[in-house]
């Protein structure tokens, strides 16, 4: 199974050359973030003429997340369990939810696709709220892994954060003044490895960024960053056989900024499809 996850920067506008991508490339589940389109605007007709039934958590013209699969899709959650909100001018427990998490279960998997709040400038709102948004998240992968021990469960998306030197190639990102490199964002980060879920493309691919601005030309001169994840559990971790950033996405007329990372799953051990040998 062909897993992957893609921040389109606007399906409406990218409609055709992600659908001309997934069947290209064969994939069977793809993630997408910043969607930036209602559920009823999402160009669904194109999918499923392709071959795709898509799950929407769209609420307007900003954000968004949707899973596409040519497989079926089950227990459909908005959201996960703690997931902070967030309003201008708005502070408290009851700040509305954003269109950030979305999950499915494929074939056993559960995937989530994700779109991790930006932060904005370090001393933003934004920034807490993105804080709390990660600690969220975690706790409820720890919680999730415990209550169904054994599961693959991968956390995919935009991420928002370049956990190392090495995913940072942006010289406009300066430490101690920019979001994406503090010390705050990446122990946020690194506390997905505490709860067992792990970045399972770098093994694989061990060079490489995901995204690269539009601005200064810094795609032809390589200055990106690495912030696209799929976080997986160790059930997960365990299957993924193949992996790639596919950069040749950034190229051509209209990309979006960010390109796909594409995980490759083994089957499951125990599908019962599969010949017996005694």
């Amino acid at each position: 199974m062909r897993i992957a996850t893609w921040n389109v920067n606007s399906i409406r506008t990218r409609k055709q050359r992600v659908v001309d991508w997934l069947v290209s490339a064969d994939v069977d589940v793809l993630a997408m973030q910043e969607i930036k389109c209602k559920n009823e605007q999402f160009p669904l007709e194109v999918f499923e003429e392709a071959g795709y039934e898509v799950q929407i958590h769209g609420l307007n013209q900003w954000n968004g997340v949707a899973i596409a699969s040519r497989r079926p899709m089950t227990d459909v959650e908005v959201g996960f369990a703690g997931q902070p909100g967030f309003a201008k001018g708005h502070e408290g427990p009851d700040a509305p939810q954003e269109a950030r998490a979305l999950g499915v279960t494929v074939d056993g998997v559960r995937v989530w696709s994700l779109y991790i709040p930006n932060g904005r400038a370090l001393d933003d709102p934004h920034m807490d709220y993105k804080l709390r948004f990660l600690e969220a998240l975690s706790l409820d992968a720890e919680r999730w892994q415990r209550e169904n021990p054994g599961a693959p469960l991968a956390l995919t998306g935009d991420f928002n954060v370049a956990p190392t030197d090495a995913d940072m190639g942006d010289p406009s990102f300066v430490p101690g003044v920019s979001t994406h490199i503090s010390p705050a964002e990446r122990a946020a980060f690194a506390r997905f490895e505490q709860v067992a879920m792990t970045d399972v493309v770098r093994p694989l691919v061990p060079e490489g960024f995901t995204f690269w601005d539009y601005k200064q030309l810094r795609f032809p001169r390589d200055e990106g960053m690495r912030i696209d994840f799929v976080l997986g559990s160790p059930a997960f971790a365990d299957r993924v056989v193949d992996a790639r950033i596919e950069r040749e996405q950034r190229k051509g007329d209209a990309p979006s900024d960010h390109v796909p990372v594409l995980v490759e799953l083994s089957e499951d051990e125990d599908d019962d499809d599969r010949p017996m040998i005694f």
